[in-house]
């Protein structure tokens, strides 16, 4: 009598069959564990700022302004006050707390680099730019200062190709002008795949401008605040607008002077390039007032004003001051320092529409902090366009 043994086991088909399957859903745990980490990280920061948030306005009700500087998380002026200090989670840490005391900007970061604001009148807002931005736009990091998510703006001022409503953003190609306010805000949604996109609002261009504001190879000096920022195409040479070129690296296309001053580019924070935020032509943005215009009493319209000759500070939201910025310093720069000036009238009381950063012609008016409120919302000319945001 005999026996035959036989043995039984997996192939190495089965066997690779077995590891596959183990990878995906390895993979799979392996992706879900790191979103909801993720999402427990930003409502652990939420959460964080939403309760500084109530602190400091605890603080505002029981002194009457703002906490203006804070010591260890706790408010040390003008009153000290160590029983409202601001409590933060484990690795998350609270910095670019600024405050004149009747507003107040803070952020909270993550060890692992998520940011988060808030300010006296927002929700907290992820201050990282987009990853996912139209073709021709670019990543914008927000602002805890204006209460602005991160968000995608063109890269260029907004073009025309051809007899259509669509705007783009594009190099070599001139600017669309001769447009009303009205008509910017009608078209900006039509930009292509671009759901969301609207007219760039008064809190996204005073991102901008902070931001490229902060950076210190926008300035002649190569430090913050030291010299000028370079204020664009601003010196009539030529007598007209230009196009964008398509490399960065020459920032001074078309320009008769080739001088740092008239660099039509600035650089932000995250590296990215911006065409034209200063000189050019001026850009509608969405803001609108009828009252509560800054300047000088008396002056209207008669002239422009240098940011620190204001006497009547007016009302509008966001801050359009360059001290609102929180740079250091910013409150006493002027034209000398590149940022344009102001023409307003503090009793004007029709509807105004807000155009932003000059253009070809005018000189030391233009600037990235540049600011003209005499334009109705129907009006045009050949030297105001547009740029759009989503």
């Amino acid at each position: 009598m005999s026996f035959t043994k036989s043995t039984s086991g997996f192939t190495i088909v089965e066997l690779l069959v077995v590891i596959v399957v183990i990878g995906i859903l390895a993979a799979i745990t392996i992706v879900s564990y790191t979103g909801i980490t993720s999402r427990a990280t930003v409502a652990v920061i939420q959460s964080d700022l939403t309760n500084a948030s109530g602190q400091l306005k605890i603080y505002q009700a029981t002194y009457g302004s703002y906490p203006t500087a804070l010591t260890n998380n706790c408010p040390s002026a003008p009153t000290a006050d160590n029983t409202l200090c601001l409590k933060s989670s484990p690795n998350n840490t609270y910095s670019n707390y600024l405050s004149n005391g009747t507003t107040f900007a803070l952020t909270s970061t993550n060890t692992n680099g998520t940011a988060y604001g808030i300010n006296d009148t927002s929700s907290p807002v992820a201050l990282a730019g987009p990853t996912d931005c139209p073709t021709g736009f670019i990543p914008v990091p927000g602002s805890a200062t204006y209460g602005q998510a991160g968000f995608c703006t063109m890269k260029y001022a907004a073009s025309q190709v051809g007899a259509t409503n669509v705007p783009v953003s594009v190099p070599s190609v001139q600017p669309w002008v001769n447009i009303s306010q009205t008509t910017a805000i009608a078209n900006s949604p039509n930009v292509a795949n671009c759901t969301g996109c609207h007219l760039i609002t008064e809190a996204e261009y005073m991102t901008i401008a902070q931001n490229v504001l902060g950076v210190a190879s926008n300035w002649s000096g190569g430090v913050v605040g030291t010299g000028y920022i370079s204020s664009g195409h601003n010196d009539n040479a030529p007598a007209n607008a230009l196009a964008p070129d398509p490399s960065d690296a020459n920032g001074n296309a078309g320009e008769t002077n080739q001088t740092f001053a008239q660099k039509r580019t600035l650089t932000l924070s995250n590296g990215q390039v911006i065409w034209d935020m200063a000189g050019n032509v001026w850009e509608w943005t969405s803001g609108t007032s009828t009252t509560g215009q800054p300047g000088v009493a008396g002056n209207a319209y008669a002239s422009w004003i240098q940011w620190p000759n204001v006497t009547t500070p007016g009302t509008l939201s966001p801050n359009v001051f360059p001290s609102g910025t929180g740079i250091t310093g910013s409150g006493a720069w002027t034209s000398t320092q590149g940022i344009g000036q102001l023409l307003s009238n503090p009793a004007e009381a029709g509807l105004r529409g807000f155009i932003r950063g000059g253009a070809w012609g005018y000189g030391s008016f233009a600037g990235v902090l540049a600011l003209a409120l005499y334009n109705s919302p129907s009006g045009t000319d050949s030297y105001i366009g547009f740029r759009v945001s989503r």
